[in-house]
């Protein structure tokens, strides 16, 4: 056996060892462009983060003042770019989908993000109810001109996780994923996240989450997985995560996470990017303005790049039967 051989077998191993198998994954649900806006729900109350922020209730509200639409059979999710000092914080999106599950795998196919820009704080993640008794996973998040990626888990009481076997340069700033601190993980590479992703026309985000743990990937869009890309997709042929929180003695997986709903969502300042502190690192010098909800509210401009554009959000289970194809009436921008 040669070297190369050995060292690709015994990587797979210690990936199965980590809870990251071959499972016979089968697509349960496919959002695209031909059923998303019927299949996801819009938020309309107040952000729980405290952003200065106004979500847009409803789908027809968001399609009329292009908050949300088509684009190249692309999924638009944008915000108010053009409304100085809006009345009541500035307009963005917050949807859910429909369907919550527990366990699988959700690859998420993004074009764009709206990362990487002063006073703006997007993420695409999943919780569940009476929040955070069922768990919560932030799969992409930053704000401000963060560059890169932050992984977080947030639970109730008694859940600690270590970023071991994560992708080098992953660190795990805290292991409590209690509150709203959470267990968040850093990551390096600049192109999965805002200015950077953008750049080379976004790419793949993978998220397992299995009872020995949840593991996240990232994909640059010239290095997708042919698996993916087949829809066959395999964990463990995919290498290191990028993020990795393995279930063991300091928490039990099943016992935190459950019946997780998928949500993007765009808010702007709020509890984190909007904190003096967090605000004061660079945004304040670079902006020149003394708080972010007033340069949010004084430079729509500076938000023409704050959008989501999602070719597609596939899940997949562990033995599920693919279900038949229904194509519902598309929405049109």
């Amino acid at each position: 056996m040669h070297s190369s051989q050995l060292l690709i077998r015994l990587g797979a191993s210690l990936l199965c060892a980590a809870g990251i198998a071959n499972a016979n994954y089968a697509i349960t649900d496919n959002y695209d462009h031909t059923n998303f806006f019927q299949q996801y729900d819009f938020f309309n109350g107040a952000d729980p983060t405290h952003g200065f922020v106004k979500f847009a209730a409803s789908a027809a509200i968001a399609n009329t003042s292009g908050l949300a639409g088509l684009s190249n059979n692309a999924i638009y999710l944008g915000v108010d770019s053009t409304t100085v000092n809006p009345a009541g914080g500035r307009g963005a999106l917050r949807v859910s989908s429909k369907k919550a599950y527990t366990h699988g795998l959700i690859i998420a196919d993004i074009v764009h993000m709206p990362g990487g820009i002063c006073g703006v704080w997007p993420a695409f993640w999943t919780f569940g109810p009476n929040w955070p008794a069922s768990g919560e996973i932030d799969i992409i998040e930053g704000v401000n001109d963060q560059t890169t990626d932050s992984v977080t888990l947030h639970t109730t009481p008694g859940c600690s996780m270590s970023a071991a076997g994560s992708l080098a340069g992953t660190t795990l700033a805290n292991p409590d994923c209690s509150g709203d601190t959470g267990c968040s993980a850093s990551t390096t590479n600049t192109q999965g996240y805002g200015k950077g992703f953008n750049s080379i026309g976004g790419g793949v985000y993978a998220t397992q989450w299995e009872s020995t743990g949840i593991y996240v990937w990232f994909f640059p869009r010239n290095a997708i997985p042919s698996d993916i890309t087949s829809g066959s997709p395999n964990p463990s042929a995919w290498g290191t995560p990028t993020t990795m929180f393995a279930s063991g003695s300091g928490c039990n997986v099943d016992q935190h996470f459950m019946n997780h709903q998928i949500v993007f969502d765009t808010t702007f300042c709020g509890d984190w990017a909007g904190a003096s502190n967090i605000w004061g690192e660079s945004c304040q010098k670079s902006t020149g303005a003394a708080t972010c909800q007033g340069f949010v509210a004084a430079n729509p401009s500076a938000f023409n790049e704050a959008y989501w554009l999602i070719n597609s959000v596939k899940v997949y289970s562990i033995g599920a039967a693919k279900r038949n194809a229904v194509v519902p009436t598309p929405f049109v921008a």
